[in-house]
């Protein structure tokens, strides 16, 4: 019989409690050994010891899973059922001693994202969520911004460069001069945020992976936003992203096209 969601959040915790001890424990370390990938971003030697911790973990406890991660080759699976795991999303921040950073989780089933957990131990954080259970940041529901005018959102982002890359520059600072706010939190916690009603819209344009934005997506929906690509799609794997309370979605969207 397969798991039921509930056991699947309940081994979710366990191993971002796992990757946390890992993380905060080299977290700020002096011998921190960190290498550049071939895309030119860091790795630190604890991004490696987490999702071998994890897959070690899975390969135990859901062994007919498949699991599809950053740091090492995807292993299949014959259950229909993928974990999605970015062991450290932040590292450029994690090296720098940043406590922006999290180990993010998520599960896919038959091609569904259903399950989402974003830990961040060191900002003493955890959020998560589940289909049709709702969305949690430590055990407290939460839920999106009632927000309904462009002029009275706070706006997040992760770089303007990213802006830049996509030609998508002056689409862009349009947007954010209309907004009440902008602010550059970026990576996972810009959704985070939007989630728990904080932040009204987060954008990125390009260049994201499924492993960055997965759990993301299931947090903002359960939490009543949406959460799709620049072509308004509900996706997590096609490199960008739009998160929003769901009431300025549809205008955000038609800002970013214009």
């Amino acid at each position: 019989m397969a798991p039921t969601l509930d056991e699947d959040l309940a081994l979710a915790h366990q191993l971002a409690d796992a990757a946390d001890a890992i993380t905060l424990s080299r977290f700020r370390a002096a011998d921190l050994v960190v290498e550049t990938k071939p895309d030119m971003t860091p790795v630190s030697e604890a991004d490696h010891l987490v999702e071998e911790t994890i897959r070690a973990a899975l390969a135990e406890a859901r062994p007919d899973d498949a699991v599809v991660a950053e740091e090492f080759p995807d292993t299949d699976g014959a259950s229909g059922r993928d974990w999605i795991v970015d062991p450290i999303d932040g590292t450029k921040g994690y090296v720098r001693g940043i406590p922006v950073y999290a180990t993010l989780i998520a599960l896919r089933t038959d091609g569904d994202l259903v399950l989402g957990l974003a830990s961040a131990p060191a900002l003493g954080r955890r959020w998560w969520a589940r289909r049709g259970g709702g969305a949690f940041r430590d055990g407290e529901p939460i839920r999106v911004s009632g927000i309904a005018a462009i002029e009275d959102a706070h706006l997040t982002y992760d770089s303007v460069a990213a802006f830049d890359a996509a030609g998508l520059t002056d689409e862009f600072l349009a947007l954010t001069r209309r907004c009440w706010r902008s602010r550059g939190f970026g990576d996972f916690w810009q959704y985070a945020l939007v989630a728990e009603g904080a932040v009204d819209v987060a954008i990125e344009p390009a260049g994201l992976a499924v492993w960055d934005l997965a759990p993301l997506l299931v947090l903002v929906e359960e939490a009543g936003g949406r959460f799709t690509d620049l072509d308004g799609e509900a996706r997590a794997d096609n490199g960008s992203a739009v998160a929003t309370n769901g009431l300025l979605h549809d205008a955000v969207l038609a800002a970013m096209r214009a």
